[in-house]
């Protein structure tokens, strides 16, 4: 029997009429109405799209770069001898997460000031141009010095555009979402997100199935970073075509658009910020981890083939995007807070168990540990962006979300690649990611405790 796709149950969810109680929450807080008219309902799609493009774009981007970063490292870091020259590679994917959080602050400032729909729009053409400029690049090789030099600065470019990108696209489908429907079309950034990464892996698996190591390391590699041109394109075309949100156009027809929403944030929202960005550690680091570094992992740590690897990182992939908008729905029916305490206990007694399989079994094996630690990731991902969404009130959503997401990411998730290889270098145990991802799950679990659950109230009383 053929099980519905989460798409399919989007799809229903947008044609079925909300319950009668819906109508005054959908008014006070300027989402769509509780039974949407056939315009309102083309307008849902064309949102639902333009985020799922536009994420989907900026994260294939950090996938592809993470498949092949053994690759990369012969690239640009040949004088440097195995594990170092990794590290190298993941040093650089970690450098551009710095600058994540300088652009929280810039994008969510624009977000809260002029608009949703602006800063994402302005954010997709930056990361467009600079995955693109990767796959120009010239070799060690070619240019020397400036090689890994040229590298840093695009990456660094990515960075600050993928700093606007998550928690705006999140913020612009909880803002249109139909009221007890936010949880499910949040989980469509996630979606993306995980979609990004499948084609990412798809066609790592591909290149390195059919190239020889010598094709791949002087032009294969950099064929997926091409895609990132036309695929960003269509996605600021669809952006530029919508309105922004209804509940920010609330705003600036009721003249309450904030001018300083940094400084409202730390003044009147610290609290929920702090809660925020210790919730966001199982995601920073259970991402990267179970769905960017594990290929790396099987091949340099497990030893198995890098085509192996790939395929296995795939499969879990195809699962994590069947559970998570699923995992959304589920949030709008029993609460943020309860998803996400199941999600970190699970982490907390499941993970390591987990890692301690991956090194004593078979490649059978090793797909039903990765498929299992995906399905447990959607629980916390699916989510993860209406919970912080709704962790803020809507002058300052964007940039709440934007702050505590991105400081997180650049502390831990960027880092997450790095410290699992370090780790393992210096305990000289195959188990040192697992406890890591451990960690972040219990300190996940204590900010998920302190929170208020929110899942229930209009926007405009949160």
């Amino acid at each position: 029997m053929v099980e519905a796709s989460p798409f399919t149950t989007m799809e229903k969810t947008m044609k079925s009429d909300l319950a009668p109680e819906d109508n005054d929450a959908a008014k006070t807080e300027g989402s769509s109405p509780a039974q949407p008219t056939l315009e309102q309902k083309r307008t849902l799609r064309r949102v639902v799209s333009a985020s799922f493009v536009g994420n989907f774009v900026e994260w294939f981007d950090y996938g592809v770069y993470g498949y092949f970063a053994t690759t990369i490292a012969l690239v640009f870091f040949p004088a440097s001898e195995g594990n170092l020259a990794l590290l190298s590679t993941f040093a650089v994917f970690a450098v551009s997460f710095v600058v994540r959080p300088i652009g929280g602050f810039i994008w969510g400032h624009i977000g809260d000031k002029i608009g949703r729909r602006s800063a994402l729009s302005i954010s997709i053409l930056i990361m467009s141009v600079a995955t693109f400029a990767i796959g120009l690049l010239p070799s060690y090789a070619m240019a020397g010095f400036f090689a890994p030099v040229l590298l840093l600065i695009v990456r660094l470019v990515q960075g600050f555009s993928a700093a606007g990108e998550y928690a705006g696209a999140s913020a612009f489908l909880v803002e249109y979402a139909p009221p007890r429907r936010r949880g499910l079309y949040a989980a469509v950034v996630p979606a993306s997100t995980a979609t990004g990464l499948l084609l990412g892996s798809v066609l790592a698996a591909v290149l390195s199935a059919t190239l020889s190591d010598g094709q791949l390391e002087s032009w294969g590699w950099r064929l997926p970073f091409f895609l990132a041109a036309p695929m960003g394109l269509i996605g600021r075309y669809i952006r530029t075509r919508l309105e922004d949100t209804p509940a920010f156009r609330e705003l600036a027809q009721q003249d309450e658009v904030i001018k300083a929403p940094v400084f409202a944030m730390f003044r009147d929202y610290w609290r929920p910020l702090l809660i925020a960005m210790c919730a966001v550690l199982l995601n920073a680091v259970g991402f990267y981890v179970v769905l960017t570094y594990m290929p790396t992992y099987l091949t340099t740590e497990l030893g198995y083939a890098a085509t192996e690897s790939f395929i296995a990182t795939t499969i879990a992939l195809v699962t994590y995007i069947g559970f998570i908008l699923l995992t959304g729905l589920a949030s709008d029916r029993f609460g943020r807070k309860r998803m996400l305490t199941i999600a970190s206990i699970a982490f907390i007694v499941l993970t390591v168990p987990a890692f301690m399989l991956l090194d004593a079994g078979s490649f059978t094996v090793v797909i039903l540990v990765e498929v299992g630690l995906g399905a447990m990731l959607t629980l916390n991902d699916g989510t993860l962006p209406s919970f912080l969404a709704e962790m803020f009130p809507t002058r300052i959503r964007y940039t709440g979300f934007a702050v505590s997401f991105n400081v997180s990411n650049a502390l831990f998730g960027g880092t997450a690649p790095f410290m699992a290889t370090l780790l393992i270098g210096l305990t000289d145990s195959n188990l040192a990611p697992g406890w890591y991802l451990m960690a972040a799950a219990a300190i996940c679990l204590g900010a998920v405790v302190c929170a208020k659950e929110t899942f229930h109230k209009p926007l405009r009383e949160v």
